[in-house]
Parts: C-alpha cells; structure tokens; sequence
C-alpha cells in the first residue's frame, strides 16, 4: 500500500488543488464544521459535510442555514449548498471518494471535568475501518497536546496496521481559530497553525488552507506543538479573566469601580484588557483550561495557576446570587416566592449558544431559594431553555418582576433603560448587572436597588 497518488509530493498535491481533482469531507458540522466545509466548497472544492444528527443534515439539504448568528455565511450556503457543498450521516459512503478528511468534533468534559475524547476516537475507529488507502487526515478539533500522537494515531492504525502514518495515509493538525458570532471575519483575518507527522505533511496542509484562507499558515514542528499553541492561547484568557474576576471582588468591598479601573489601565501599552462577568461558559475556554489540567496531572503534581483560575471563574456564579442577595435584603423583600428575570443565557454575546452557561448555576441556585424564575434572551424566543419558557418580549419578561439580572450582554441589552425597567416591575425594584452595562447611577435614579458586579455597593 502506499499514500494517494495526490500526496506524493507537495508538487502534485498543488496540481490537483489547481484542478480541483481533491474531494473534502468534514466530519461535524456543528458551530464550526460547518462554516469550514461551506469555505472549503466555496474555495471550488467539492465538499462533503458529515454528522451523526440527522435533523441537522436534513436542514441543511432542504436549504435551511442553521447558523442564523454567523454572519455572512448565510450567503455562501445559498452559493454552494447542492452544488459544490453535500451534507450527509453516511460515513461510509461518504469516504469511499474522500481524499482529505477535516476532524471538527467537540471535546466536552465529563461530570469529573475530564476531557471527553469519545467523538474523536470513535470516528478514529471508522477511518480505520471505512477510510481510503492514501487518505490526508486533518484535525481541527482542539486537543490537549500529544492526544494526537499517543491516543488518536494508533486507533488508526489498528493493532493489524492496516495504516502506517506517512507511509499509506497522512495526518496533522490545523486548530480552528474562531469566535463564535464572527467566524467568517476570523477565518478570513486570524493565522491558522499547522503542525503534522512530517515536513512534507505540514507543507501539503498548509497549501491547503492557503488554497481556502486569506490568512497566515503558521509551521509548527508537530501536531503537539500546535495543539499547544492553542490551548495555551485559550487558557491564557482563562487565567486572566479570573484575575480580573477576583480583582472586581475586593474592588466591590473597596468602593472601586472595576470598570473605570480596567478603561484606565488599558491605555498602558502592554496591558491586555479583559472583563469580569457571571462565569467563563463555552466550549472552550473552561473545557481548553482542564484538557491543560489533564495532561499537566500526569507529568507534575499541581498545575496551580490553571487550577485556582477556574476554581474563581467557578466561583462566579454564585457571587452574583451573593449581589441577588444583598440587592433583596436592601430592599427588605423575601427571596422565597419572589419574580426574578434573567436576562441572557448565551454564555457570551450575540450568540445562539447555552454550553456551559454560567445563566444555568444562577437559574439552579435562585430555584433552590424559591424563587419563580422568567427568562428573556433574544436568540431564544418562545422556547425552553433550562426547563424554562422563555419570554418572546423584554416587556412581558419584566413585568411584575421583583428582580432582574443580567447575565448575558447581547446587543439587545446595551441599551436598557433603568426607568423603563422600574416602571414595569414591582415596588422597590432590584437590578444586578454583572455585565458592566447599566450606568448605576441612571438606576438608583429611577428607583432601583443596583448591584454591580466588580461595581461599589453604597
């Protein structure tokens, strides 16, 4: 056996780049998968999207575009869906004309925050089974470092060695750099790394993405080292959200505003300015900071820094249920049978997304106290979420509160009204931003009892 005539040198993986003679498959074709395939048909390549869900592959092929908060990609599905881009859940069929397949699988953690790498080894175990002699495997997916290496190869390979790395099919890594809500401006401006098993690997890919992405392709010696590059990026912004988190807690009990604070100091030319909030949700910074945790617990005894930054960020949540708190004994009401509105429970802005949103602790907690709990968020109109119906209007989801809480800043809240809000709800009405949006000043003005996070309580 040996590799694709295709890939035997970077000389004729360009010619059949330039003659399109290369079919794409991307298995996982959620928040991010799917945006690669549509760029990887839109860049002329035929392209296949692969997904267990079949009410998603079904959308899909009916023209419906499932990512309404990413835009412009709306407009290159309706370019490309049923003519250069196909969605499908047979996997089988799918590899039988396959020639790079791209790995956009999640990696969520388990109850004992244990990375989860079940999606990835399971269709480990598929292309050892169904994939093509001299097929290119690309993995997107973030990983902790040497998961490549040590778990996902050697499940290709199969203990009968139907496939030998560099030998009859190839493999690296090129891990997706994107926010969620701005993926088509990030693919398009944020340098990609690429890290494979061989040089000759690492330079096919980066024609590749070249041949798809006006961005830099940055060389890395291995798949590892890639894999590290972005985890490291990700926990970076881990670690510092927390310290500004567990800045706006003594800043609370100081008088200081954590906000003008943070607005000052960033005019210093090498402080990067982050924010506190509810809590760090997502698929990946919270999950990226304990796959760096899983793989430090087996070469050191304590990996302090990540540990105690998620142990604030945790911490989050429940300091915002402190504000409720606080904000009713002010107002000398009874948490217990009282109306609390959550404002927003993406776990970031302009989102569609509830993964690991710290909305969903503060929704348990003040549910254990007793309160009756009403939800608005714009990207989840009429639906349930958490259990709960959410609100098709801002008016109808304040009105007779006892309390609102901001926990998510979407666009739609930049602008609230603190009046506007006092006029709906009950008498002595509370407000707990833990966003930095509501001026506390135009609140108490009108009426309420404001709780800021990272904010002075007077």
């Amino acid at each position: 056996m040996s590799v694709n005539q295709k890939f035997k040198s970077v000389d004729d993986f360009k010619k059949a780049l330039q003659t399109r003679n290369l079919h794409v498959s991307v298995v996982g074709i959620g928040r991010i998968g799917l945006p690669t395939a549509l760029s990887f048909a839109d860049s002329g390549l035929h392209t296949t999207g692969i997904d267990i869900n079949a009410n998603l592959v079904k959308m899909i092929n009916s023209g419906d575009f499932p990512l309404k908060d990413e835009p412009g990609y709306d407009l290159i599905f309706d370019r490309v869906n049923n003519t250069q881009f196909f969605a499908t859940t047979d996997i089988k069929a799918a590899l039988e004309q396959t020639d790079v397949i791209l790995l956009s699988l999640p990696t969520p953690m388990n109850n004992a925050n244990v990375p989860d790498y079940m999606a990835l080894k399971s269709v480990a175990k598929q292309l050892h089974d169904l994939m093509k002699e001299g097929t290119l495997v690309i993995v997107e997916s973030t990983v902790e470092p040497s998961f490549i290496e040590t778990d996902f190869i050697p499940i290709i390979e199969g203990v009968d060695k139907k496939f030998v790395t560099d030998k009859n099919f190839l493999i690296g890594v090129c891990p997706e750099t994107a926010n969620p809500g701005e993926i088509l401006k990030d693919f398009k401006k944020l340098p990609r790394l690429v890290g494979a098993t061989s040089e000759m690997t690492t330079n096919i890919i980066t024609e590749l993405y070249h041949h798809v992405f006006p961005v830099d392709l940055i060389k890395m010696s291995d798949c590892k080292t890639a894999n590290a590059v972005k985890l490291t990026t990700n926990v970076f912004r881990d670690i510092n959200i927390a310290f500004i988190n567990e800045l706006s807690l003594l800043f609370e009990k100081l008088g200081i505003d954590t906000f003008k604070v943070l607005e000052a100091a960033k005019t210093k030319y090498n402080f990067q300015v982050h924010y506190p909030g509810a809590g760090v949700g997502g698929p990946c910074l919270p999950v990226n900071s304990y796959q760096m945790l899983n793989i430090a617990k087996k070469y050191i005894k304590d990996f302090k820094i990540v540990r105690i930054s998620r142990e604030v960020n945790e911490y989050m949540p429940a300091h915002v249920i402190e504000l409720v708190v606080d904000g009713f004994n002010s107002a000398k009401k009874q948490l217990k049978d009282s109306t609390v509105v959550i404002l927003g429970v993406s776990y970031k802005p302009n989102v569609k997304d509830i993964q690991l949103s710290p909305a969903e602790k503060i929704i348990e907690k003040l549910q254990q106290l007793g309160t009756k709990i009403k939800v608005y968020d714009p990207y989840y109109k009429s639906v349930q979420v958490f259990d709960i119906n959410v609100e098709n209007n801002l008016d109808a989801a304040v009105s007779d509160a006892d309390a609102v809480i901001i926990v998510t800043a979407h666009e739609d809240f930049q602008d609230l009204d603190p009046a506007f809000l006092a006029s709906k709800m009950k008498k002595t009405p509370i407000l707990v931003d833990s966003r930095g949006i509501i001026d506390g000043n135009s609140a108490k003005k009108a009426g309420m009892i404001f709780r800021g996070l990272g904010r002075a309580i007077s």
